[in-house]
């Protein structure tokens, strides 16, 4: 029988991981969807859409990371009970999705013309890309609020409002672009259209939320506009956690990209049963990703309150719940793997080699949960240095090199390429393990 301490711990994680991960799951379904929408209007237009996912997936990584940062600041000072704390750098967020949100859109307008030949597209669709490209990240400070302002709502123990905001948005997207694609017959630009309105009505809503939680807002009701002066001292405890994050993310992001473009070089039906199997798997490790942001969450409030049993007692229950979560997930991926590629073509022979690469992921789906809890712990200790080390070794390390021996020099196959990425799962789990054993929280960082 679990202890009733222990107890409490397990039930306030799953308080904390069950919206966020039925969020996740809601978003990956409808990201379905709508990939299906606008596959139906032939190859150009999803090549249309899927020249920029490189790009969006490395700017989101980007604002995720710096939003961690807020998150654990911001579960420590709610830990100590030091609401001047937790209210000061409720308001260098909105400075830092200002800031960030602007730099960031300003970048990606001008890229836009540049990005299709970059990516060596077609050049009949160039157009139509750069015009989707701009859509889609014309909002971007909306984009940014709806990230940060999230984390720090989530900090404070509120994860189903984020989740409501997220899965409305979601819904409102889909039936945009029914509105775009096909009744206003926009085609690709549509979905562009219908995701620029749904951010900025994401994140008008997350905005809204994030100024009316009672915890972020504290008793005054009007808040002179100096207050939101920046901080340098909370902003450098802020940037201490979450760029280390960022940098990681990055080189998460641009491994992927490498490593694909390995694949890339094989044939199409190869490329194409590897892409969809990567997408297929995206609902199946999404318990891992929900769980980490709890954990940062209740690591961050154990440390702040100076109680190490408790602290002690989150990263035992993180890691056994997501653990026989994600075994779960496994089997499930690899009794429907071709159910899963079936979703997505009717090509026998994609579907017969994806089926096999979700197999031999599925027994590693443990183990990719589990790094993801222990990523949400080092990030809720405020200890973000050691994941980007563990990040370095691991995909650039082992899987980067790993298949560029085995496809450019062994001549191998598909097979040996998602060997490489099922060993920097395993490299980066060991390794994070082993640094929770030797890691203590810094008793430098400013905060």
């Amino acid at each position: 029988m679990m202890k009733t301490g222990t107890n409490k711990v397990v039930k306030a994680l799953l308080t904390l991981a069950w919206p966020a991960i039925l969020e996740g799951m809601f978003q990956t379904l409808l990201q379905y969807i709508d990939t299906a929408m606008v596959g139906r209007l032939g190859a150009a237009a999803t090549a249309t859409v899927s020249l920029s996912s490189t790009y969006s997936w490395l700017i989101n990584s980007v604002i995720s990371g710096l939003s961690i940062g807020f998150l654990s600041y911001i579960a420590r000072g709610i830990g100590q009970g030091d609401d001047k704390k937790v209210q000061e750098a409720a308001r260098q967020t909105i400075l830092v999705a200002l800031v960030v949100g602007i730099a960031i859109m300003g970048i990606t307008l001008w890229m836009a013309p540049h990005m299709p030949v970059w990516m060596g597209a077609e050049s009949s669709i160039h157009r139509d890309a750069t015009r989707y490209f701009v859509y889609v990240n014309l909002p971007m400070v909306f984009r940014a609020a709806t990230i940060i302002f999230g984390a720090a709502i989530r900090a404070t123990g509120d994860t189903k409002t984020p989740m409501y905001v997220n899965v409305f948005v979601s819904f409102l997207n889909i039936g945009l672009n029914y509105l775009f694609i096909y009744q206003l017959s926009q085609g690709a630009v549509g979905a562009g259209m219908a995701t620029a309105i749904s951010v900025v009505i994401g994140g008008a809503m997350m905005t809204m939320v994030f100024l009316h939680n009672p915890v972020l807002r504290g008793k005054e009701t009007r808040v002179p506009l100096a207050y939101y002066r920046p901080d340098g001292r909370v902003f450098a405890a802020i940037m201490a956690i979450g760029f280390p994050i960022v940098l990681t993310r990055v080189a998460s992001c641009l491994g992927h990209v490498v490593f694909t473009s390995f694949v890339s070089s094989m044939s199409t039906t190869i490329y194409a049963a590897h892409a969809i199997a990567i997408t297929a798997e995206e609902i199946f490790y999404i318990p891992g990703y929900g769980m980490m942001a709890a954990t940062s969450t209740m690591i961050g409030n154990a440390i702040g309150e100076g109680n190490p049993k408790k602290e002690r007692d989150v990263k035992l229950a993180s890691i056994s719940i997501i653990f026989l979560l994600m075994c779960v997930s496994g089997f499930l991926l690899f009794v429907g793997a071709e159910f899963m590629m079936g979703i997505f073509t009717e090509d026998e022979q994609v579907i017969a080699i994806g089926a096999k690469l979700l197999r031999m992921v599925a027994f590693t789906e443990p183990i990719f949960g589990t790094s993801a809890v222990m990523e949400g712990i080092y990030n809720g200790m405020g200890r973000t240095r050691y994941p980007l080390l563990v990040e370095l070794v691991s995909m650039w390390g082992v899987r980067i090199v790993g298949a560029f021996i085995c496809v450019r020099y062994l001549g191998m196959g598909i097979t040996a390429v998602w060997i490489m990425m099922i060993a920097n799962n395993v490299l980066k789990a060991v390794m994070l393990a082993v640094g929770l054993k030797r890691v203590n929280i810094p008793k430098n960082l400013p905060i």
